[in-house]
């Protein structure tokens, strides 16, 4: 600011501001942050204390202190601006990382800045904010209008929407239609992962409603969310086998990374010129022997002038070819060729993966439990002590999923026919190694709705891939936007049912009440009254 404008303003005159100047400090900063910035910052510098405005001369020429729709563009903004700087600071770091190793192809074009992905998602997110709050304003001022005596004659000719429209959870529902802006988000993965996150997480909230009203109440001591847990790996298992292009990646690696008796890699003394078949190689011969409905064992050692091996299972030479002749199945073969018991192979299943999940847990779970050193300070015993079973109870879960979902092949090879579900017993055996999770079941919820979800998307996928069902035009948009309106409906009638507090205070945010938990704020004011 100028001093001519600060010697009108100290003579009485009212002080001018730019329009634009005073909209772009309106709408990113509020009175109560340049209040903060002046003190520390703007004051203490001789070159901006001279052109910058005292707090209450700010207030005056930007507007209200109190503007709802101001607040709403500042928060959104900000969003965008740290969701875009987030995404390129990671865009940074991996494209560094990926530079030290092979030499990567460049794209010969790139696309438009304002159609890069990382600016379509900041946008999105950034725009779902906004909209959220001022249709949330809306609807709630739409609402009050509408109960008062002046629109009792409106009420009268249109009762059904009246109804609708002065329902409690009204502008619960209709902020949520901000969700279709998930629509500029690109549609990729990343957007399909986000509405089944929501998706899930708003049934987990509405079973919590209905428990908390006692709709459950009845039930067994088993039942619980670990049920999630077999059928999820059941059809992870057999998407894995028949449609990998479908499955998770991360699960890929975290079940055949973790399958050291079952999986044969190759050994230290064999020739570096021979091939040996790889995980996925091995994986897919699998599915072929299954498709063959389970084609014995020929061993190669007692015929040696015999052809043993399928001309679709050539690959699995390497392995199948030195088995123990007492081997009589084709897939044991493949799975543990050095020893005829499938029992046995179990055993030293355990006896090897173990050690290696057991002391991967140990440095996660000892990593993230330093967070809470001082209840480690206050009873170092009792936190060790919950410490070590936390570790042990998800090593045995991790361990006896993986090694059951493999072994049970051989049982279901001993005790069924060869043409009993050739093929759906992959699904079985993955059912078998989820139940598992009866481990994790006090304190497992967050993985087992981590596996749903990922079941949830492979299960789409081969279903679009099989012919199963019709994929519908920015369908995750619409899912999206329905899970967040059941989200936020639960969350207006019952603050408690949205189990995390980190999500509460994440709706507070959504809401434009601010990074608040109402959830604690209604049981302090059910004590108080209490109290009273």
């Amino acid at each position: 600011m100028s001093s001519k404008n600060l010697q009108a303003s100290s003579a009485g005159k009212p002080e001018r501001m730019d329009p634009i100047l005073r909209n772009a400090l309106r709408y990113t900063v509020s009175p109560k942050e340049y209040r903060l910035l002046h003190q520390y910052l703007l004051s203490r510098a001789p070159v901006t204390r001279k052109h910058t405005p005292p707090p209450k001369r700010y207030d005056a020429v930007s507007g209200t202190s109190d503007d709802y729709n101001a607040a709403a563009i500042r928060v959104s903004l900000r969003l965008a601006v740290l969701t875009f700087s987030s995404l390129k600071t990671w865009e940074l770091l991996t494209t560094k990382i990926v530079a030290r190793g092979p030499m990567q192809s460049k794209p010969t074009r790139s696309p438009a800045r304002w159609k890069s992905a990382n600016v379509r998602l900041s946008c999105s997110l950034s725009l779902i904010l906004l909209f959220h709050r001022l249709l949330r304003r809306f609807f709630t001022r739409l609402r009050e209008s509408l109960l008062t005596n002046e629109a009792k004659p409106f009420r009268r000719r249109n009762p059904r929407i009246s109804r609708s429209l002065t329902s409690g959870i009204a502008p619960a529902i209709g902020s949520s239609l901000a969700g279709f802006f998930l629509a500029v988000c690109p549609s990729n993965q990343l957007r399909i992962t986000i509405a089944i996150y929501v998706f899930t997480r708003a049934l987990e909230f509405s079973y919590n409603y209905l428990e908390d009203r006692g709709w459950f109440k009845d039930r067994p001591a088993w039942f619980g969310s670990w049920l999630l847990m077999p059928v999820a790996c059941g059809q992870l298992l057999h998407t894995l086998v028949f449609d990998r292009d479908c499955f998770p990646a991360t699960y890929g690696r975290l079940l055949l990374n973790n399958s050291p008796a079952y999986i044969q890699k190759r050994p230290a003394d064999y020739p570096t010129h021979l091939p040996w078949p790889n995980p996925f190689e091995i994986v897919d011969s699998l599915a072929e022997i299954s498709k063959m409905r389970w084609a014995p064992f020929i061993s190669p050692i007692i015929f040696p002038s015999t052809e043993t091996l399928p001309r679709a299972l050539k690959l699995m030479g390497p392995i199948t070819s030195p088995a123990h002749p007492a081997i009589s199945s084709l897939s044991c073969a493949l799975f543990h060729p050095n020893d005829p018991s499938c029992a046995r192979t179990y055993i030293s299943y355990w006896i090897q993966a173990f050690p290696k999940i057991a002391r991967f847990f140990t440095i996660m779970f000892a990593a993230l439990s330093i967070t809470k050193y001082r209840s480690f300070l206050n009873a170092p015993a009792a936190s060790l002590n919950r410490l070590a079973k936390s570790i042990l109870r998800m090593s045995i879960f991790l361990t006896g999923a993986v090694g059951t979902s493999w072994g049970s092949m051989c049982l279901f090879q001993n005790i069924f026919p060869r043409t009993f579900l050739p093929t759906q017993r992959w699904f079985l055996g993955g059912f078998l190694g989820g139940l598992w999770a009866f481990l994790e079941r006090k304190s497992g919820r967050g993985n087992f709705l981590y596996s749903a979800r990922m079941s949830i998307d492979s299960l789409w996928k081969v279903g679009v891939k099989r012919g199963w069902w019709r994929g519908i035009k920015n369908g995750d948009v619409l899912l999206f936007t329905m899970s967040l309106a059941l989200i936020n409906a639960t969350y207006e009638v019952s603050p408690e049912s949205v189990s995390s507090g980190v999500m509460r205070k994440g709706l507070g945010m959504l809401r434009g009440e601010g990074w608040v938990d109402r959830a604690s704020v209604t049981e302090g004011e059910g004590k108080e009254e209490k109290g009273s």
